[in-house]
């Protein structure tokens, strides 16, 4: 017997509620020991990962097999973000002072390399990358002489440090944390965000090339090295969700997340979260995942009600297709968790 669309409506959210509720992450088969905190979901069946030693992971066949991979020239490099478009094109990007902080690419699928930014001054310290499509690319430092530098790339292979104008001012104390590659994100065309913490804990907004901002600050932990916002979510160009709180003190739960309905102009405090989260991302119109050094939390109403989803150890989390979501965290981790899925003839 069919069910009519009044019913099926009705019905579907309580099933995903009860398969999510039951749901646990499923630990891959990753033949490494390196600390993951980079993490980019191509697709059901494409999957990077990129962490400590110069490793970068792939699976093409959705996590039955997977390729270790150790970069050339970078085995003492820590690679804090990846960008993938599919199972062939990657960036990476590594973390650190100086000529540690670098960004590699591939295009056969970790096979080969190519060095193609190397950070020279010692001032800068660079945390994440993000991609409008293969060629358009930013990647972002700390503070340096009270502004965030921004680097760019228009065609994939040439990286250029953007005017003064266009990057951010920073307060004394204030910095970004290179914990999941998701203190830089961008969407649709040209918007992107960058959100910090240290003195402050703030969103940083704005369209690529664009000298205009928004800064509001979210009502989150901040003032202590070790507090802030780390990761930075958006669903749409109105919703989004911050998280973060205290990585010295990870049990505490006050101030670690807050959601905006306005595209970023005003954000509300979410309460629930198991503690410090370092990753959020969005499953569905109304289903988010957090994840931190002492567990993972999931909502199925936007943030505003939370409930765990294990105490597993991960820094980085991101959805997939057909309502999977994939997390990575120290010691070689890459977990998978199926939030189910629905169909009915």
């Amino acid at each position: 017997m069919r069910t009519t669309g009044k019913y099926l409506a009705a019905l579907l959210p309580i099933l995903f509620v009860a398969i999510a509720a039951n749901a646990q992450w499923l630990r891959q088969t990753v033949d490494t020991k390196a600390s993951f905190r980079g993490l980019d979901v191509v697709s059901e069946k494409v999957i990077w990962a990129s962490g400590t030693s110069g490793t970068v992971v792939l699976t093409a066949d959705g996590g039955n097999s997977w390729k270790v991979v150790a970069v050339p020239g970078a085995e003492k490099l820590d690679f804090r973000d990846i960008e993938a478009f599919d199972s062939k094109t990657a960036y990476v990007l590594s973390i650190g002072n100086g000529e540690s902080s670098r960004i590699y690419k591939t295009v056969d699928g970790g096979a080969t390399w190519q060095l193609q930014f190397t950070n020279n001054d010692p001032k800068a310290f660079y945390d994440a990358i993000a991609c409008w499509n293969k060629r358009k690319c930013m990647a972002m430092s700390d503070p340096v002489d009270g502004r965030y530098r921004l680097i760019s790339t228009e065609d994939g292979r040439t990286w250029k440090v953007l005017p003064v104008d266009q990057s951010p001012q920073a307060e004394p104390g204030e910095a970004a944390f290179a914990a999941s590659g998701t203190c830089l994100i961008v969407r649709g065309n040209s918007d992107y965000y960058l959100v910090s913490g240290g003195s402050n804990a703030r969103v940083f907004q704005s369209e690529y090339r664009s000298t205009a901002w928004v800064v509001p600050q979210p009502p989150m932990a901040k003032g202590t090295p070790g507090s802030g916002i780390f990761s930075l979510a958006m669903r749409d160009k109105k919703n989004g969700i911050v998280v973060g709180g205290n990585y010295e003190k990870p049990d505490e739960r006050a101030r670690t997340g807050a959601v905006t309905k306005t595209g970023g102009m005003t954000w509300e405090a979410v309460t629930g979260l198991g503690g410090y989260r370092s990753g959020v991302t969005y499953v569905d119109k109304k289903t988010i995942v957090a994840v931190g050094t002492n567990g993972s939390d999931i909502s199925d109403d936007g943030g505003k009600t939370w409930r765990s989803l294990g105490n597993e150890n991960l820094n980085v989390v991101a959805a997939g297709q057909k309502r999977t979501v994939w997390a990575a965290g120290p010691n070689g981790y890459i977990g998978r968790i199926y939030l189910g899925e629905v169909t009915l003839d």
